[in-house]
Order: C-alpha cells, then sequence, then structure tokens
C-alpha cells in the first residue's frame, strides 16, 4: 500500500477531494487501485506490485487547483510526504522539457531560469527538513507555487519562439482557426458573418441519434440549414464526428444490437457512407471517429475498436478521396482506463492507428478543461505543451479539434470541482486560457489548427458555459481577445 500524508499548513481543506484521483504506473499509463481517505492521509492500493504515481486534482497556493502527480514510487508502510512528491514531479517535469527544448543557454531565459533556481532551492531546503513533516510540506508548497509559475512562464517563452518562425515563414497563410458550432444547429447568416472575422472554418457535429432517431426515420433538416447558413458566411467546414459511441450519441434502436458486432458494424457502415455520401461536395474535412478508445455503451474489445477505426477511415477515403480524414483523441490523458480497462489507453491507441496502417491523413485532439467530470481536469500549460509534443512522434499532423475552458461556474457545481486557474473560472480567466493554449499548440509545426469548442453556450455542453458567445450571440472577452490575437498572428507583429 502506498500512504501520502498531507499537512493543511494555510487553511486549506487537505486532504482534498479525490475527484479525478487515480494511479499511474510504467509511461504513466493509469492503473486500477482503490483511493481512500484516512485522516490527514491518502490511501493507495494498487492493483500491481511495481512502483506507481498518484495522480489528482491539488490545491496550489498563490496559482489554483491543477491535477498533478508525484513520480513512480514504491510501496512502503511509512508515509510519503505529498507535498514534497508533487514537487519532485513538477522539477522532474521541467529539467526534462527544458533540455529537450534546448533552453539551459537560450538567451532570454535568465529570468525563468531564476525561477526554476528558486524551486529547487525550495525543494531541497524541504528534503533537508525531512524529520520535520509540517516544514518540509511548507517548503514544498513554495517549490510548487514558483515551480508551476517558472513552468508556464517557460512554455509560453517556448511558444513565443517558435510561433515568431512560424510567422516569419507564413505558416499562417492557410486556414488555421476554427469553432464548434452547436450539435442542435445553428442557421443564424448574420452571426456566423461575425464569427468569420475570428475562424476560417467551423466544425458542424454529426450525432448519430439525431440524425437517426429511428431505424427508418433519417432527419437532416438541421444539419443542411447550418451548411447553408455557414456557407453563406464563406466559411469552411469540418464534419463530425461520424461515430461516437458514446450514451449521448448512439441511436436507442441500436441498443437491440448491443451482443452482436457485425450488426452493430454494417449499421455504423452504412451512416458514415450516408453521411459523407450526401456532404461530400460541401465538407472537405471529416472527423470520422472521436473517442472510440474512451467510451462505449457496448463494451467493445480492443480489435472491434481497431476495426471500427479503420472501416470509418477507409469509407471516407473511399466516397470523398480528396476530403481530410481526422481520428479525434479524447481524455488525452487517459484517466478513464484505470476505471475500465476494457478502454485503450489514448496514446496505445494513437500509436496502434499508426503502426496497423489505417488510412487518415491527422489527429484531432480535445482539450477541455475545468468540467468537474472525469477526463476534464485542468492539466498546467506545461503539461499540455508535453502531451503535444509526445503526440508528434507519431509522425502524423496534429489539429487541436477542441479548446475549451469555462467563463463562470454553473450553479450548483462547486467552484474548482474541475480545477482553477490562478483564479475562479471568469470571462477574464478563459479568454487569458484560451490565448494561452491557442499559442502553445500553433507553435508547433506540426500543429495545423486549432478548433474552439463550443461557439455558444448551451445546456447540454461537456463544458458549461465554454461558448465564445453567449446565449444570446453576443460576444463574450474570449472572442474579443481571441480575434485581436488573430490578427496580430496573421500581421506578424509580435505578441
Amino acid at each position: 500500500m502506498h500512504k501520502f500524508a498531507c499537512y493543511s499548513l494555510d487553511g486549506r481543506p487537505l486532504p482534498p477531494d479525490l475527484q479525478g484521483a487515480h494511479l499511474l504506473g510504467t509511461d504513466n499509463v493509469p492503473v486500477r487501485g482503490e483511493i481512500s481517505h484516512c485522516e490527514s492521509e491518502i490511501r493507495c492500493a494498487a492493483r500491481t506490485s511495481d512502483p506507481v504515481a498518484l495522480s489528482l486534482l491539488w490545491p496550489v497556493p498563490d496559482y489554483g487547483m491543477v491535477q498533478l502527480q508525484t513520480t513512480r514510487l514504491p510501496p512502503r508502510d511509512r508515509p510519503y510526504n505529498l507535498h514534497l512528491e508533487l514537487a519532485r514531479h513538477l522539477l522532474m517535469r521541467i529539467s526534462v522539457k527544458r533540455e529537450e527544448w534546448g533552453l539551459f543557454d537560450f538567451p532570454g531565459m535568465d529570468q525563468i531560469a531564476e525561477r526554476i533556481d528558486t524551486a529547487r532551492d525550495a525543494f531541497i531546503r524541504g528534503l533537508q527538513n525531512s524529520d520535520d513533516p509540517p516544514a518540509a510540506a511548507r517548503w514544498a508548497d513554495e517549490a510548487l507555487t514558483v515551480g508551476l509559475d517558472a513552468a508556464e512562464k517557460m512554455s509560453a517563452f517556448h511558444a513565443g519562439v517558435f510561433l515568431g518562425r512560424r510567422q516569419q515563414t507564413g505558416g499562417f497563410a492557410r486556414p488555421f482557426l476554427g469553432a464548434a458550432l452547436p450539435a442542435a444547429g445553428f442557421d443564424q447568416p448574420a452571426a456566423l458573418k461575425a464569427v468569420a472575422e475570428l475562424v476560417d472554418f467551423v466544425r458542424v457535429p454529426m450525432v448519430w441519434r439525431e440524425i437517426q432517431p429511428t431505424e427508418q426515420g433519417l432527419q437532416f433538416d438541421r444539419i443542411d440549414a447550418t451548411l447553408r447558413a455557414a456557407t453563406a458566411a464563406k466559411l469552411g467546414l469540418r464534419g463530425g464526428p461520424l461515430l461516437v459511441f458514446g450514451v449521448r450519441s448512439v441511436p436507442d434502436w441500436m441498443y437491440i444490437w448491443e451482443n452482436d458486432f457485425e450488426a452493430i458494424y454494417d449499421a455504423a457502415r452504412e451512416h458514415v457512407q450516408r453521411i459523407v455520401q450526401r456532404y461530400a461536395k460541401t465538407i472537405t474535412s471529416w472527423v470520422v471517429v472521436s473517442g472510440l478508445h474512451a467510451e462505449s455503451v457496448f463494451g467493445f474489445t480492443f480489435e472491434q475498436i481497431m476495426e471500427l477505426t479503420r472501416m470509418a477511415a477507409s469509407v471516407t477515403k473511399q466516397v470523398a478521396p480528396r476530403s481530410q480524414v481526422l481520428i479525434e483523441l479524447c481524455q488525452p490523458w487517459g484517466e478513464y482506463y484505470a476505471r475500465n480497462q476494457q478502454t485503450i489507453p489514448p496514446l496505445l491507441y494513437a500509436d496502434m492507428i499508426v503502426q496497423s496502417g489505417v488510412s487518415f491523413d491527422g489527429f484531432g485532439l480535445q482539450l477541455l478543461f475545468g468540467a468537474g467530470a472525469e477526463g476534464y481536469q485542468l492539466r498546467d500549460p506545461l503539461q499540455v505543451s508535453a502531451l503535444i509534443d509526445k503526440l508528434a512522434n507519431l509522425g502524423k499532423p496534429l489539429h487541436v479539434t477542441a479548446l475549451g475552458a469555462p467563463s463562470g461556474t454553473r450553479a450548483g457545481n462547486p467552484a474548482a470541482a474541475g480545477g482553477q486557474w490562478h483564479a475562479p473560472w471568469s470571462d477574464t480567466v478563459q479568454a487569458d486560457w484560451l490565448v494561452t493554449l491557442a499559442e502553445i499548440a500553433l507553435s508547433k509545426p506540426y500543429v495545423e489548427t486549432v478548433c474552439f469548442q463550443p461557439l455558444t453556450d448551451a445546456s447540454d455542453d461537456v463544458i458549461a458555459e465554454g461558448g465564445l458567445l453567449r446565449p444570446n450571440l453576443t460576444p463574450k472577452p474570449a472572442f474579443t481577445r481571441l480575434h485581436e490575437w488573430r490578427r496580430r498572428l496573421v500581421a506578424g507583429a509580435a505578441k
């Protein structure tokens, strides 16, 4: 068993709520285990004898509430000091990326390097006081606060350097920004013309449950109206996802086939072919599958997941050979795998798609944060940047197909259920976060587009109050900030 001691030194409620807490094994792949409170300790019973790490949403003084993790540790009777172990892993992350990015002697890094040294010194002081756990925790908290600030500044510095290089080489001459329209349809031509000032394309949802509510009934009116309005606004079009097997997407009539994979496969193939044939002349980019690795009401096997992925990509390529085919990864840190090992860790799924020769043009990546649900806890910018770098190693272009964060907290939800970044979520915090992550993503030469989700607030959104527009279609500060940021980016001006 692993035990982690917490010390409430400044009024923070510790141990924190364990929503989103999970264990990690080799290569940061989640592993199964039980995690519980016991007075001031967190106790973890992993279903493996190998060393594991604890990942949880942790309150960091003067920074916010963010998902952090320890290094992988062996079980022992004596509790680990959780504050120290979280700081240890953070400093390790900073050191690894600093070396990988070649920033140890890079001009302009001096002040950030000083902050990193300050965090390291505080951590060392914590180790030196290990016989006084509360004192060690206090020094570790300082290391976390300073270290996260330094990590964020280092990520922004790295992004700024490469964003400038991409500007100089004309990297933003092609369409690169988009927004996801509501699943309920959006046929507001005037609003879309205003949106066209910010984005180059819109993503039009294709929810199977809405398109085919009965086995013999098809409804395309909402999609047709949305496409007409978007075309009138001279916006590019991305469709999908075509296949999602979550409970909000699968038609009710499909459940009769839940134990018959061949019937499900045939219905899915017919659905993909029907949609792509209908819209092949207007839609040039398709998200063919989304989240097959993470959730399915039918409990598919590994082989069945791969078979559905291959089918959706190949059918789309056959029907519309010139279209762009994307495969979308959701919950990219794979927390769900610790709960349900019928699923596939996201990076393993992505690697298997590449290795098995599936014909597709790039990966889509969801970066949705701030919801109090599994997989949506806040990650710091360095974690996001490092994840994008990992996906680049697969050798495929990358598209951030859903980037979102809330502009407030829906009534009835805890204020920090999904994490906080510097302050509780607000219009201003949302705007700052979206600009920060969009810059990090587009600084990577292999990231081709970024799509914000959702365009407008809606009651059924994954991220409550996550839109760029309010329900009455007036722009939020995030829309205005992003519009100005895009203008400077295209013009080639320094930030």
